[in-house]
């Protein structure tokens, strides 16, 4: 059974989005928590104070989420511009990523790595579902940088378009060489 990388990897992109929609909306909705708390609460003997491990995990989220859309786009339609759409500049894009990834995951798992006593309330929910997903998207862009760093290398095309579709008939990048 043959296995299409491009399909998959554009599978992951998608999971990463997804992954990523999801966090995103759980920080957002922790920062509103955390800005608008009522003056009775509990948390903070109710001031209103910003997690800054959320802000960093809201800004991963920002800048992951029209990466991922650019790269699986990219994929898809075969999109080929010399030098955006490299093997490299996937490479280095993902390492960025996989940094802010690896370090809000890390830091949001320190404070909230378990929260099990507290589960009866929704901002513990919230917290555990969120350090979840930061774990799961920084689990998916480990395998994407793999897959990415493993294909380049195997087949020589750091400096090929990302698709890794080569045909030399229709890529104008191509140097006529078939690849398996």
């Amino acid at each position: 059974m043959q296995v299409d990388i491009p399909v998959v990897r554009i599978i992951l992109y998608c999971i990463l989005l997804f992954f990523t929609f999801v966090l995103f909306c759980l920080s957002a909705a922790r920062l509103n928590y955390t800005n608008h708390l009522p003056p009775h609460d509990p948390l903070n003997n109710g001031r209103s104070f910003s997690d800054p491990v959320v802000v960093e995990i809201l800004f991963t989220t920002l800048i992951t989420m029209p990466w991922a859309v650019f790269v699986g786009y990219s994929i898809h339609k075969r999109y080929e511009y010399k030098s955006f759409t490299t093997f490299l500049v996937e490479i280095v894009g993902l390492s960025v990523l996989w940094i802010f990834w690896i370090a809000g995951a890390a830091t949001a798992s320190g404070p909230w790595g378990n929260l099990s006593f507290c589960q009866q309330f929704e901002a513990c929910r919230v917290l555990s579902a969120l350090v979840a997903f930061a774990w799961l998207g920084w689990i998916t862009i480990t395998v994407l940088l793999g897959l990415s760093l493993l294909f380049s290398l195997a087949n020589k095309s750091l400096f090929e378009p990302f698709h890794g579709r080569w045909n030399p008939r229709q890529s104008q990048y191509g140097d006529n060489v078939s690849r398996i």
